[in-house]
């Protein structure tokens, strides 16, 4: 018999498959980890934008992972699109409830495609709920400003507002690099070993690729995935990295617009 290590995405779902749980799963079996997945929405959307959300009902989300987490326990958790405050509360009162462990929350709140997926209440409960309960948050440069209340526009602001943000919640944080401000290199604000943050950065070389639908959600999960295995943050969040160049070092095309990567670039077809 062999047993597998395991990780739970509570999630949207991506209709186009580049993000969302589709994304998840597939990152997190790329990367040996058995997937499991807990709906937060449908969405209606493409490469190109989102054209529908509908969400789940609180009671039926609860269900979900319950269901999951009282049958086949997580050794990962990765949150991703949580578009209401009810949704936010479930998920908040599932980890205290079931003592969920090693929680990447990915604090979704616009699309690749520029669409918007979140309200504004369910943001400032994002932030009062989730994120100190959280082992990680892994915000772009748009959302780190947002919770943050700070503007960046270079490396020392994206220190200063990991920092911020660490102090605030209590809760490591990886603001992701990009969006005009380096090459990709991201900057990890967490406790070390003797309880006093610390930062680090994470260089990485930016990949002329346009297609990136779902990075940020494959990201999360690959780091959720090596913490599921055990590794520690650090590792996890190199193992990740690596992971996502492979993928869209691949140069996958598909669609009219901002594109999926290739998942399983390292899977060989049988």
């Amino acid at each position: 018999m062999n047993v597998m290590n395991t990780a739970l995405t509570i999630a949207g779902s991506d209709s186009c498959g580049g993000a969302g749980i589709q994304a998840d799963i597939k990152t997190m079996t790329a990367n040996g980890v058995y997937a499991m997945s807990a709906i937060t929405a449908l969405t209606a959307q493409n490469t190109t934008g989102v054209f529908g959300i509908q969400d789940v009902s609180p009671d039926f989300l609860e269900k979900q992972i319950e269901a999951v987490v009282t049958d086949i326990f997580p050794d990962a958790v990765k949150i991703g699109m949580v578009s209401s405050a009810a949704l936010i509360r479930v998920i908040a009162r599932a980890i205290d409830t079931h003592r969920l462990k090693n929680v990447v929350t990915d604090p979704v709140m616009v699309a690749t495609s520029g669409s918007k997926l979140i309200s504004d209440d369910a943001i400032e409960t994002l932030k009062s709920e989730l994120f100190s309960r959280a082992t990680l948050i892994t915000p772009n440069i748009p959302e780190a400003e947002v919770i943050s209340g700070m503007l960046i526009r270079s490396e020392t602001d994206m220190e200063k507002c990991a920092e911020k943000i660490f102090c605030d919640y209590g809760c490591a944080v990886l603001v992701k690099g990009g969006h005009n401000v380096n090459d990709a290199n991201d900057f990890l604000f967490a406790r070390d070993s003797s309880g006093a943050g610390k930062g680090t950065w994470f260089c990485g070389k930016r990949i002329q690729n346009p297609n990136t639908h779902g990075t940020g959600c494959t990201l999360s999960s690959a780091i959720a995935s090596n913490l599921a295995k055990g590794k520690s943050l650090q590792e996890s969040v190199e193992r990740a990295k690596s992971y996502i160049s492979g993928a869209l070092s691949f140069m996958l095309d598909l669609g009219k617009g901002s594109g999926p990567m290739n998942h399983a670039f390292a899977i060989t077809a049988q």
